[in-house]
């Protein structure tokens, strides 16, 4: 169903015959609330943001975002490309943070609705030109949302540049699976399929290196509320570095692995993430602080939400060890993620 929203925004609806909702807008590809249901079957939105569209537009924290170019950090907003050194816009401090300060958050995108036997699906569409907010070449994006029938919110990505460029792609809305007006998600417990993570700097860039989670706080291989050791951390905002070879593989597809699990246990929500990528950027929202008021007049406070952004790592196009995140021309990226809530 689609309406033709606030001035030239234009607003899609998705359902499930199981019961879910989602509410998505062309501006930034933006998902703005997902209704779930609970144990006993009452729908909540479980992602914060916006009960206004037109506030999408203004400043806000990337809530329910389609990000890209690059998702996550590139250090000091630079990177070499077959001996060409490229400059990006920095806006995160001296560093370059998903896509820039015109990131594809920041445009509306081209919308269709595709009606499916398993759900019905958004498509958006976007041309990225070459030298947008210093990256090579021009990239065509298409991003496609379904909510199918057992209650799954697949996102499939594809893009195509004509030149050699570098792509990370994600989705960043922030999770509370409580709904309504949202405390914090400390009492949430969370399973990260990954023996590893990525240690980083003052600046959340990545060291380098590729640490053991083992007997550190961010060990959640074995299901654990977020809150047990988020002291020790000052708040997750880290890459974990999926297990690919895990024997938890994924009932979706061959080619998608299981990487996370997260419930919440007032209303029986529960969150399965299945990706294609070989990260997930697991986030606690520590830069709200109650500033911003949200839906139903919410004040969004410290840890309110959390992310869990499927994604290549962190300044990989500097880091010769991690996955490459290079786009030859004429080559075809994708990859999926699909949220599955029960």
């Amino acid at each position: 169903m689609e309406d033709p929203g606030v001035d030239t925004m234009r607003e899609f609806w998705l359902e499930s015959d199981a019961g879910a909702r989602a509410r998505l807008i062309d501006y930034g590809a933006t998902l703005v609330s997902l209704e779930i249901p609970d144990r006993e079957g009452r729908l909540a939105d479980v992602v914060l943001g916006f009960d206004d569209l037109e506030r999408y537009r203004g400043p806000h924290p990337h809530f329910g975002s389609t990000i890209g170019r690059y998702a996550n950090r590139i250090a000091r907003g630079r990177f070499d490309l077959d001996g060409r050194a490229f400059t990006l816009a920095t806006n995160d401090g001296s560093h370059h943070l998903h896509g820039g300060t015109r990131g594809f958050d920041r445009v509306t995108w081209q919308a269709d609705i595709v009606i499916d036997p398993n759900g019905t699906e958004v498509a958006f569409r976007y041309r990225s030109e070459d030298g947008e907010e210093g990256y090579p070449g021009n990239l065509d994006v298409v991003v496609r949302f379904r909510l199918t029938h057992c209650n799954e919110l697949w996102i499939d990505y594809e893009a195509v540049a004509d030149a050699t460029t570098i792509v990370n792609l994600t989705h960043h809305s922030y999770f509370n699976l409580a709904g309504g007006d949202p405390g914090d998600i400390l009492g949430h417990r969370l399973q990260l399929l990954a023996n590893e993570y990525l240690p980083v700097d003052e600046a959340l860039i990545p060291t380098g290196e590729i640490a053991p989670v083992e007997g550190t706080p961010m060990d959640f291989r074995e299901m654990r509320s977020i809150g047990s050791r988020i002291a020790e951390t000052g708040g997750y905002d880290h890459n974990f570095v999926l297990d690919k070879s895990s024997a938890a593989n994924s009932a979706l597809s061959s080619e998608l692995t299981l990487a996370a699990v997260v419930s919440e246990p007032s209303s029986g929500r529960r969150m399965e993430i299945h990706t294609s990528e070989p990260g997930i950027q697991f986030y606690t929202s520590n830069s709200l602080n109650g500033d911003l008021t949200g839906k139903r007049g919410a004040s969004y406070h410290r840890h309110a939400a959390l992310c869990l952004e499927t994604q290549h790592f962190p300044d990989s196009p500097n880091r010769g060890a991690f996955p490459s995140t290079r786009l030859e021309a004429g080559e075809r990226y994708s990859q999926t993620t699909v949220h599955r809530f029960s």
